[in-house]
């Protein structure tokens, strides 16, 4: 039973990653492949959006894909073509948006709010702590020595 679970468990880690890639979408010179497949991963499928055109079954990822091996065979270098289709669908087409000044608030957001909840955990730990008690008047003394 054991070998089964491990046997099921290995199809379904090979199938959940394997590429979309049609056969007749393959180029036959396996150099301009690699940089096709190399940018395919580095480019985000406009429909499922979590996904890179070289994951995604959509008809759109596999429009992409033909795009970019077309450009790569009509001589484009890797930085043409990723240039060619930010221009065309905009910085979302990039999985890893570029590190720039337009972008910093997107790579600096996780920190901010990590930050900002910190700070507000502390306000809130700081101010609720409890105050140390100030010590009873002598009428409240003598009061509370003729309640007992």
């Amino acid at each position: 039973m054991k070998n089964f679970t491990l046997a099921l468990f290995l199809c379904f880690a090979f199938v959940s990653h394997a590429p979309a890639v049609q056969p007749d979408e393959v180029l036959r010179d396996p150099a301009l492949e690699a940089r096709a497949r190399a940018l395919s991963h580095k480019l985000r499928c406009m429909v499922c959006q979590n996904q890179s055109i070289d994951d995604s079954d959509a008809p759109l990822a596999r429009d992409l894909r033909i795009l970019v091996r077309e450009r790569l065979q009509a001589g484009d270098s890797d930085t043409q073509v990723r240039e060619f289709l930010v221009a065309r669908y905009g910085q979302f087409v990039l999985l890893e948006p570029e590190k720039n000044w337009r972008t910093a608030f997107l790579w600096l957001a996780p920190f901010l709010v990590l930050l900002t909840g910190g700070l507000v955990l502390m306000r809130f730990f700081t101010r609720h702590r409890a105050a140390a008690p100030e010590p009873l008047s002598a009428a409240e003394k003598k009061r509370l020595k003729d309640l007992s």
